[in-house]
């Protein structure tokens, strides 16, 4: 594609959510989500840095992310049981 085309529609799209609005509920949850998914890898790097020392290792992935970060601390333990007790 040309590249002046490409810069034509994305200036496009901007002018028009400038007009029109963007709406404000899903870049809203959207931003929660990312805020949410964040935390929960922060968190499984903190197990991971403290559990060294007892042998729990929960691997940071979007799966084990998602989980800590949407149920916090009790997701977090129910990882950390998953991997003492399943695997």
């Amino acid at each position: 594609m040309e590249p002046m085309l490409i810069i034509a529609v994305i200036v496009g799209l901007v002018l028009l959510l400038l007009f029109i609005g963007a709406p404000v509920k899903p870049i809203r949850y959207i931003g929660q989500g990312v805020i949410k998914l964040l935390i929960g890898a922060i968190l499984l790097f903190f197990l991971n840095t403290l559990g060294n020392q007892y042998g729990i290792h929960v691997p940071i992935n979007f799966i084990t992310t998602m989980i800590s970060g949407f149920l916090g601390i009790p997701g977090l333990a129910a990882l950390v049981a998953i991997q003492i007790w399943v695997i």
